[in-house]
């Protein structure tokens, strides 16, 4: 079987593809990535002499490029995890943000109605809004609230992508995730600035009072989930998925230094992000009780992983 996974050399798609080949050994993966910023060719070290993988470069928002690759490799399913995802930088400029997110899934779309084929849209749980601290997580019938560039991009894919299944009947499955954390991991986030500070013993930059709340999902737990709905697909079906593990960005980063022997005191208050949401928090009572999908991995564990990784990179 031949699959697409698209921005396979950023984070979560390149973790995908060694989470895919290993439980599906003789599969063909065709990487579709454009090669921007937040791509890593070294990401999928150790695959560009596998016969199984073929990475191409290509921008999903270029449609006609994008045909040619679904006429000539004829996928039984795409993967799209392909997407800009930094909400600092959709402040700053969104323009990126709609080509890539809305523009590139809805050219994956016409291919996937006129070629055939299955896909799982990779979204996120920003799509949601902000909830309070003592609101009950999102559930997948949480009406949609977003609240910065990125998120509405993504948000306007996820419809794109729920208005072809019920209008073409495309096959397609959306998935939300929580926040990602864990090896291969772009330096512009979160819990690898703070490795990445630490290490150097720099100032850590922690928005507003750093009382923000996320909910932590260690990235191969997630591919584990993906590949979990992908076994399981049907069509027109949503999936929240959650680490389980909520924690405001102060306390995180507290732990992060705990565990790499680095005072609290590196720590450092800056200007609040525009129209920071305060809380996310996934309810995945659904996958849980319909696919016997939960997270395995705690936020320790995760951790440690995380700063090995980052130790041997």
């Amino acid at each position: 079987m031949t699959v697409f996974v698209t921005g396979g050399l950023g984070f979560i798609g390149s973790n995908f593809v060694f989470a895919h080949l290993k439980r599906h050994a003789a599969d063909s993966i065709v990487i579709l990535d454009n090669h921007s910023y937040a791509a890593n060719s070294k990401n999928i070290y150790g695959l560009y002499e596998d016969y199984r993988v073929t990475i191409v470069n290509c921008d999903i928002a270029e449609e006609e490029r994008l045909k040619y690759m679904y006429e000539t490799y004829s996928p039984t399913i795409t993967y799209h995890f392909a997407a800009e995802s930094h909400v600092d930088n959709s402040i700053a400029g969104d323009d990126v943000f709609v080509k890539s997110n809305i523009i590139g899934t809805h050219n994956i779309l016409k291919c996937i109605r006129k070629f055939g084929g299955r896909l799982i849209h990779v979204s996120t749980d920003e799509v949601y809004g902000s909830l309070g601290p003592y609101e009950s997580g999102f559930t997948e019938k949480t009406p949609y609230d977003p609240r910065n560039p990125y998120s509405a991009t993504k948000a306007a894919s996820d419809h794109l992508v729920r208005s072809y299944v019920n209008t073409h009947k495309i096959q397609a499955v959306i998935t939300n995730c929580s926040n990602n954390y864990g090896p291969r991991q772009h330096s512009e986030k979160f819990i690898p600035t703070i490795i990445r500070k630490a290490m150097a013993n720099e100032p850590i930059p922690v928005y507003g009072t750093g009382k923000n709340i996320r909910d932590w999902l260690f990235v191969e737990d997630h591919c584990d989930a993906i590949l979990t709905v992908a076994a399981n697909f049907k069509a027109g079906e949503r999936y929240n998925i959650g680490g389980g593990y909520e924690e405001s960005n102060y306390h995180l980063a507290c732990l992060i230094l705990e565990m790499m022997g680095k005072p609290k005191s590196l720590i450092e208050f800056v200007e609040d992000r525009k129209g920071h949401d305060y809380r996310y928090s996934m309810d995945y009572s659904k996958i849980k009780s319909e696919l016997g999908w939960t997270p395995k991995t705690n936020i320790l564990d995760g951790l440690r992983k995380t700063l090995e990784w980052y130790n041997n990179a």
